[in-house]
């Protein structure tokens, strides 16, 4: 009974974080006088570093919202079903990492949208699996490589509306964070 409780409460947390999602992008769709997506990540600009903080809860239209829905939820399950003692903490690492090194070495262009956040959390559960070699974690890292391992080919330059960067970094973070978590702490142990 209490991991079903544990289970429930856990899909409403992540529930929430993409109901903000959505009501961001909605608040956008009836904004007659503001884009909201012009607070994305502007690269090397002062303006755009509020972008760095909230360009995962910006959307271009519905393709792209729905497109990062699904995909962000699962990742999110995972990580606080599986990590939930860093969960909030990779989060935010991978948001801050990522997003910044977009801002640092982005074309120039808007950056918005989840995917950086997707592409972090799925390389976060692979490189975690890797790093700690543990049964449920090596499970789960291949669930997600199963799931989203076509997400590799999204870090090529492939379409100039596509924040590729954002995609990159954010993997990029995603296994740092890994790495700082989990590899550099068994290598103290041992």
């Amino acid at each position: 009974m209490e991991q079903t409780n544990q289970t429930v409460k856990l899909l409403k947390s992540v529930g929430i974080f993409i109901l903000i999602m959505w009501s961001v992008y909605l608040i956008n769709l009836i904004l007659p006088f503001y884009d909201l997506n012009n607070l994305g990540i502007k690269p090397r600009s002062v303006s755009g570093l509020v972008g760095i903080v909230i360009s995962p809860l910006l959307h271009a239209n519905i393709f792209h919202i729905l497109s990062n829905t699904v995909p962000l939820f699962v990742l999110l399950f995972l990580l606080f079903k599986i990590y939930p003692r860093n969960a909030v903490a990779v989060i935010a690492a991978i948001v801050i990492i990522g997003g910044g090194l977009v801002w640092l070495f982005g074309r120039t262009a808007v950056h918005i949208g989840a995917s950086g956040l997707i592409y972090g959390l799925a390389a976060f559960i692979v490189a975690s699996g890797v790093f700690l070699r543990k049964f449920i974690n090596v499970i789960v890292a291949i669930i997600v490589v199963l799931l989203y391992g076509s997400l590799i080919f999204g870090i090529l330059p492939t379409r100039s509306y596509i924040s590729w960067e954002g995609h990159l970094f954010g993997a990029l973070a995603g296994v740092l964070i890994s790495y700082l978590l989990f590899k550099r702490d068994k290598k103290r142990t041992n």
